[in-house]
Order: C-alpha cells, then structure tokens, then sequence
C-alpha cells in the first residue's frame, strides 16, 4: 500500500506539474492557440478543443485555482491503479468536453471540467461499489471541497457551468461503469498500475 500511495503521489504530481510546463510553454503564443485549441461550442472548428482545452489555461490564477484540488484528486483516483485512473480520466475528460460542445456560451479552456469529474467519481463510488470505506471518504471530500459543486450552476460570469456540470456527470457515469464486478482480486483492488474559463 505504501508504495502505491507513492507511486499515485508521484504520477499525480507529474501530470499536475505538466499543466504547468505547458502553460508556460504555450504563454508567448496564447492568442493564437486559446481560440485555435479551445472548445467552441456547436462549430466544428472547435471540435478539436474536446482534446486539448483542459491543457490550456487564461492565466495564473485560473490555473492556481485548479491545481490543488487537481492533484489530491488525481491521487486518490490512482491509489485504485494507474489503469482505473486513465480510465476515470478519460471519461471525465469526454463529457465535460462534450458536454461545452454541445451546450457551452462560448470559448472554454481549462482543465476544472476534468477537476469536477474526479470528484464527482470519488463522492460517488462507494455506494456502487458498496465500499464503506470509500463512502466514509466521500463524505470527508465533501466537507473539504463541498463548496465545488456551486460551480455546476451558472453563478458566476466567464466561468464555464457547463463544463462542471458536465465533468461532475462524467465522473458519475465513470463511477458506474467502473463499478466492482465479482470477487476476484482485480475487482477488489482495481486495475493495476465570449471566452469562458472552466
């Protein structure tokens, strides 16, 4: 156990930190690739932003705010292995993405639709998988980081709803069909190892 806490931790911090080398890597030329790279909604020019939009952050603060929660989410998604963890991430990453596409107000970058959807799975999965333990730390996540979940609804200006609303039902869906199935090892344990602003 104590190794995979390290390891999670490790490709948690990875994946975190290579947000920041692309934000900063991608500065000098922001005005070309937010709009060729974002999520704009209903055009197929901005199709392609499903893929690339959460790599692509307005500022410092807009990327500040999710990077905290980004890498204790992430890190306790990958104590159930790296494969559960792509596997969430994916999906999270798809509907929130889908998701602005079809229903967003205007260029979305930002990786908080992704933020959302991992939280969402780890609130939600215990009682799928009839964990008492996982329930029990759903509902400490939520104490800590309740206060998220206002960001599913249109409270704020520049801030895309959509993409949480839609990254948070993404990590549901995961939650579902991520499900344990059976008693063998795996399934006790998991697999092995206008601009808006989401």
């Amino acid at each position: 156990m104590k190794q995979r806490a390290k390891s999670a931790l490790v490709v948690a911090a990875c994946f975190t930190a290579g947000l920041w080398v692309i934000y900063f890597l991608t500065l000098p030329f922001q005005s070309a690739l937010l709009p060729g790279l974002g999520i704009i909604p209903r055009q197929l020019q901005g199709l392609d932003g499903i893929l690339f939009s959460p790599l692509l952050h307005a500022g410092t603060g807009h990327l500040i705010s999710n990077t905290l929660p980004l890498l204790a989410f992430a890190f306790l998604v990958l104590l159930e292995g790296l494969r559960r963890f792509a596997a969430v991430l994916a999906i999270c990453w798809l509907a929130s993405g889908l998701g602005v596409w079809l229903f967003g107000g205007g260029l979305t970058i930002g990786v908080s639709g992704v933020v959302f959807g991992l939280f969402a799975y780890l609130m939600v999965r215990g009682f799928y998988n009839r964990d008492l333990i996982q329930i029990l730390l759903g509902g400490v996540l939520f104490l800590i980081y309740g206060s998220l979940l206002w960001g599913v609804l249109p409270t704020a200006a520049g801030v895309s709803w959509q993409s949480h609303l839609f990254g948070a039902a993404g990590g549901v869906v995961a939650a579902i069909v991520l499900r344990r199935r059976g008693d063998g090892p795996e399934s006790r344990n998991g697999p092995a190892f206008r601009r808006t602003r989401s």
